[in-house]
């Protein structure tokens, strides 16, 4: 086999293995210095998905960027970094990776599951509105 024909053949087999040396999730701890005093935006398959504010404590607040905002925290369970909020009973967990342009997010570590990119930073507050109130 040519020499240019074997090179081949060898990064494609190690193209994988490479990739998932890379891709080792981050810690709690990286999760926290990366985010801590933060508001990041995200997005998913190229379009706005939201925002969330990373404060002390590792408390958070998230919108969907609608004007609606929910307090929750955060915590490590495994290689998922996971969050509940106020409203919702049920956490969600996801695996965060840093790469080059941001944090990347995979829910649920799950192939084919919502995938979310950091896709900048916030220079002022959440737009949050007030909480409904009756009549």
């Amino acid at each position: 086999m040519p020499i240019p024909h074997l090179l081949l053949l060898l990064a494609t087999c190690l193209g994988p293995v490479t990739a998932a040396i890379a891709e080792t999730p981050l810690t709690a701890e990286e999760f926290d210095r990366h985010t801590q005093g933060r508001t990041l935006y995200f997005y998913a398959d190229g379009a706005a998905y939201g925002a969330e504010r990373y404060r002390e404590g590792r408390r958070v607040t998230w919108t969907f960027l609608d004007g609606r905002c929910k307090e929750g925290r955060w915590y490590p369970e495994g290689r998922f970094i996971c969050f509940a909020y106020d409203d919702t009973p049920e956490p969600q967990c996801w695996t965060f990776f840093a790469r080059g342009d941001g944090l990347h997010a995979l829910f649920e570590d799950a192939p084919g599951a919502t995938e979310l990119y950091e896709a900048g930073e916030a220079d002022e507050p959440l737009f949050c509105l007030g909480p409904e109130v009756g009549v």
